[in-house]
């Protein structure tokens, strides 16, 4: 097993991507320790994680709870080898919508502030509170989602698409930083994944994001979580500073 005896955390890892993440990274024989704001999904997912799961309801945003969650997870096993920063949510507008020459309508300033909060603070929160521990260690490995529209933009979402550029950017900058103490830092792009939110979307959207992937269909939560199982594992070893692109082609025709 790829993972074997390893400590993996995963932020959001109640759903979608995260809960594959979970359950691919168990089934290797980590000891897969997940947080989420969701009680109820948390402790469902658990149950499915093996005996040496755990959940913990942790806001990403809030750094004291990041910190509080990180240091126990490492009073209980003693370290913590790979961290995925999979937390993220949307909160879609357009810049600014203009009828007849008046604004009628725009992107808010707390739907701004919100994504910025979850989907880059958490980010910056939760490597911060493992990375000390890493570098005391001398090893670990620290993962990123980020999106193929932080790559190409994507209309109505400034915010999301900011955070997820972002995250590509701490990444070069954390994999600069802390390689020197044999910590590997990496990100990953979905594509249209069909995650339980995106299942819920009308057909003609599906469609519309099937249509424009080269192969044809939308990804599957574990395409992802596969390609973190990859760079978590030994097999991933000489893999530092990059965001690989899992989108079924998608970016060739944006």
């Amino acid at each position: 097993m790829r993972l074997q005896g390893k400590v993996a955390l995963i932020t959001g890892g109640a759903a979608g991507i995260g809960k594959a993440t979970a359950q691919v990274f168990a089934r290797e024989g980590a000891k897969v320790v997940i947080c989420d704001v969701s009680d109820a999904l948390g402790n469902e997912v658990v149950k499915t994680l093996g005996p040496d799961a755990l959940f913990y309801k942790v806001d990403v945003t809030n750094r004291t709870e990041v910190q509080q969650w990180v240091d126990d997870v490492v009073a209980r096993f003693g370290r913590v080898d790979v961290l995925v920063n999979n937390a993220g949510i949307t909160r879609d507008a357009q810049f600014v919508k203009m009828k007849d020459g008046e604004l009628v309508k725009q992107m808010s300033e707390e739907a701004f502030d919100l994504v910025i909060s979850v989907n880059l603070k958490g980010v910056f929160n939760c490597t911060q509170a493992v990375a000390p521990y890493m570098i005391k260690q001398n090893s670990g490995v620290i993962l990123n989602a980020s999106s193929v529209v932080g790559l190409y933009g994507n209309f109505g979402q400034t915010n999301y698409v900011a955070t997820k550029a972002a995250v590509i950017g701490m990444t070069k900058v954390w994999a600069r930083e802390l390689g020197r103490y044999n910590i590997r830092v990496n990100a990953v792009a979905p594509g249209f994944i069909m995650t339980e939110m995106v299942a819920k979307m009308p057909e003609e959207v599906l469609a519309g994001m099937r249509a424009k992937t080269p192969l044809g269909r939308l990804g599957e939560p574990e395409d992802i979580a596969n390609t973190y199982l990859w760079l978590a594992s030994d097999e991933g070893a000489y893999v530092h500073g990059t965001t690989i692109s899992v989108d079924g082609g998608i970016v060739l025709g944006t």
